[in-house]
């Protein structure tokens, strides 16, 4: 089977199977006209790096729902759409996101660009991405590379070589096979053959509509492949959060530097986080408690122990760093997962509630 061959198989099971998302004009919809919006495509794309389909969806629904287009987005406080954004993590997204969207309403006119090459001159938005874009929402041959693409091509072209080593390979075995009808179709199903039968454990290889070209399959190694190097372990990093809360009921919280993790977002003042014994910082001279808790969090390059430190104030302390919130005005979901973790324990303590 040639290569158009296996493009044009993949595209009719994709025709029958097509995942229903929320972000996503399906193939019949779109062979009757109607064209993606590039507005929804960007968004959804820049959510679903290093998140799931799953974890997006609502995240995507409410996105759609407060800011309908970019401008809206391009206009909203910058406080605001990062409490919206809390607990999809890899907060420099939710930066740049903002970046993007305040670029394109004000020096682009409110339209996306149609190519790869000027999609990457936008912020946040990378190869993968300009990529996804261009072909989803502007039908052109861009190969789309994913987790679930390198996933495909290494099994189905029985490709040994360790990732990340692979990937260069793997892209020029991708670029073969993208055909130039139907680009934005063909990308999606290959995300969703993927993400649906060539799974990353037991493929259901049975029903895979290229199990008959697959030389991984005829080799009996697909559940083998992509093979990956050995990771190197995390390091562990330490710190303290310190969470005080006033007589009234407010909380002192401070907005994290827009540099560095978790940049831009909300959170409780501490100490940095260092693989030593972190140095203490309290934001308030005032007696601090320790209930010997402590939150475990783990990043993409580290694991964090993040040890607690409450306090119960009157309403004429005055903090070195922060501010307090009034009750009335905090949303513990406006919080990143790693400062959720520390309310969800020191909200239960008596000397805090």
């Amino acid at each position: 089977m040639r290569d158009q061959e296996k493009s044009t198989a993949l595209l009719a099971w994709y025709d029958i199977n097509a995942r229903s998302l929320p972000w996503r004009v399906g193939p019949a919809t779109r062979q009757a006209g109607v064209r993606p919006d590039p507005y929804r495509v960007w968004l959804s794309e820049i959510m679903l790096q290093q998140t799931t389909v799953a974890a997006v969806k609502a995240y995507f629904d409410r996105f759609i729902r407060l800011w309908p287009g970019v401008t809206d987005l391009a206009a909203a406080e910058d406080a605001t759409v990062m409490g919206e954004w809390a607990g999809l993590g890899y907060y420099a997204r939710a930066r740049n996101l903002l970046k993007c969207a305040r670029v394109v309403a004000h020096d682009l006119n409110g339209r996306f660009p149609d190519s790869e090459e000027a999609l990457r001159a936008l912020p946040g938005i990378g190869p993968y991405t300009a990529a996804a874009i261009a072909a989803i929402a502007f039908d052109r041959p861009a190969t789309v590379m994913d987790g679930n693409v390198e996933r495909v091509m290494a099994r189905l072209f029985a490709v040994k070589t360790p990732l990340p080593a692979a990937k260069p390979e793997l892209k020029a075995l991708a670029a073969g096979l993208t055909p130039k009808t139907r680009p934005g179709d063909y990308a999606q199903a290959v995300m969703d053959l993927g993400a649906t039968i060539c799974s990353p454990r037991n493929p259901a290889c049975g029903i895979c509509p290229l199990r008959a070209v697959c030389r991984a399959r005829a080799e009996g190694i697909a559940p083998e492949l992509p093979r990956k190097s050995p990771k190197k372990p995390k390091p562990t990093r330490h710190g303290t959060a310190y969470l005080a809360r006033r007589e009234d009921g407010a909380w002192l919280l401070e907005t994290r530097p827009d540099k560095g993790l978790l940049g831009g977002m909300l959170g409780w003042p501490g100490t940095e986080w260092t693989e030593s014994a972190p140095k203490e910082a309290p934001p308030l001279r005032v007696a601090w408690h320790d209930p010997g808790l402590e939150v475990r969090h783990t990043f993409t390059h580290f694991h964090l122990r993040l040890a607690l430190r409450v306090a119960h104030v009157t309403t004429d302390a005055r903090p070195d760093r922060g501010r307090f919130l009034p009750a009335a005005q905090f949303r513990p979901s406006d919080l990143p997962t790693v400062m959720r973790k520390a309310y969800d324990l020191a909200s239960r303590l008596p000397a805090v509630n």
